[in-house]
């Protein structure tokens, strides 16, 4: 069953609703590449959901980019780099996969599990080998073992996770297109039911059969034996916003939670007193059906004088959630136009943990998760 994210739930957001995420004071490099920048990140995770423990430590997953001194172009040179988490920071662990000959151009991102022996990462596969600069969106995965010193190694060659099709949804298959108003297939994130054992893959989806240019979608895939089978969307924003991005499903403490991320401009014209922040809803099984959490979806914001200051937040099975810090310290100033200023503001490195409690259809920041 699919469930409606509506134009009334979304005008129900008050000016001083959500919580606020802590305002960022500084950023810290220390352990991470100088040369590169960071965002999107994810953790490898046990079939529960919860940060894995790989040889005593969490390995986490990110988006990385060479540093061009555009945080635009980030986007198009996208590759997937390994994490530690440790107690004084994050650590660059390299590439996650190696450079090889497939299909697509770049990385973007997904999410991974490990099941005690393997681990198997589900991402984005964005534009064609052939093209550079596309816009095109598949979902892709590939799998290797855990090696001596706790890394993934030999991985298997990435291959398309969805080969069959659906007329609910609409392929990301344009070349050209324009941040924020591209249409989606990508972000696949793992979940396996905890009622019955099932897995899926839960991604961000734009909806094909829809009545507005504004057609995001959360879309599902359970896996059988011989491959995902694509199933109705859980979430539908037709009319209310372009891109449910990171959209992913935890299940915590008897209940299902479905989670996104998204952006003022990315709602409808009359909807974009919506601020960029955490979405979700929550049910009482994965079909449905989902009643948007604190009354209207918003769960966490950015403080109205930093309300770019991070994005892209993951949630985990324990309500850990991650994110990056994209442009702050502008202190009620918007982003510069020009690309070389909005550089100067971008932070490109992980944003501080933070953690939510959940009760009935409430859900809240409690503060900072701990090192």
């Amino acid at each position: 069953m699919s469930t409606a994210w509506t134009a009334d739930h979304v005008g129900k957001i008050a000016p001083a609703s959500g919580c606020l995420v802590p305002v960022i004071e500084k950023i810290d490099r220390a352990g991470l590449d100088p040369e590169l920048i960071y965002w999107d990140m994810w953790p490898i995770q046990d079939p529960q959901g919860r940060a894995a423990k790989i040889g005593g430590r969490e390995i986490w997953m990110a988006l990385t980019a060479p540093e061009r001194g555009n945080p635009h172009l980030r986007h198009f040179e996208a590759k997937i780099r390994l994490l530690a988490r440790e107690a004084d920071g994050w650590r660059d662990l390299g590439p996650a996969m190696p450079d090889q000959p497939v299909p697509y151009e770049r990385e973007w991102a997904g999410s991974a599990v490990f099941d005690g022996s393997q681990v198997t990462l589900y991402f984005t596969a964005a534009g064609t080998s052939q093209r550079p600069g596309g816009y095109q969106q598949q979902l892709f995965e590939a799998s290797a073992a855990i090696g001596g010193d706790g890394l993934p190694a030999g991985w298997t060659a990435p291959r398309p996770s969805i080969t069959r099709f659906l007329p609910d949804y609409m392929l990301a298959a344009a070349h050209e297109g324009e941040a924020g108003k591209i249409k989606a297939f990508r972000d696949p994130a793992y979940f396996r039911d905890p009622a019955d054992g099932a897995e899926y893959l839960i991604f961000t989806a734009s909806l094909a059969e829809a009545g507005s240019d504004f057609n995001g979608a959360v879309g599902i895939a359970r896996k059988h034996g011989d491959g995902w089978h694509l199933l109705p969307p859980l979430v539908k924003a037709d009319g209310v916003n372009n891109e449910l991005e990171r959209a992913h499903v935890v299940f915590h403490a008897g209940r299902y939670f479905v989670f996104w991320a998204t952006q003022s401009s990315t709602f409808a014209p009359g909807l974009r007193h919506a601020p960029n922040g955490l979405y979700g809803m929550v049910a009482d099984s994965l079909a449905g059906p989902w009643r948007p959490l604190n009354g209207t979806g918003l769960v966490l914001r950015n403080p109205a004088s930093e309300p770019t200051q991070t994005y892209s937040w993951f949630v985990t099975a324990d309500l850990e959630v991650a994110s990056f810090v994209d442009f702050w310290g502008l202190d009620g100033q918007p982003v510069p136009s020009d690309p070389t200023d909005a550089n100067r503001y971008f932070g490109g490195v992980p944003a501080p943990l933070l953690r939510l409690e959940a009760s009935g259809d409430r859900c809240v920041l409690t503060g900072q998760a701990p090192a």
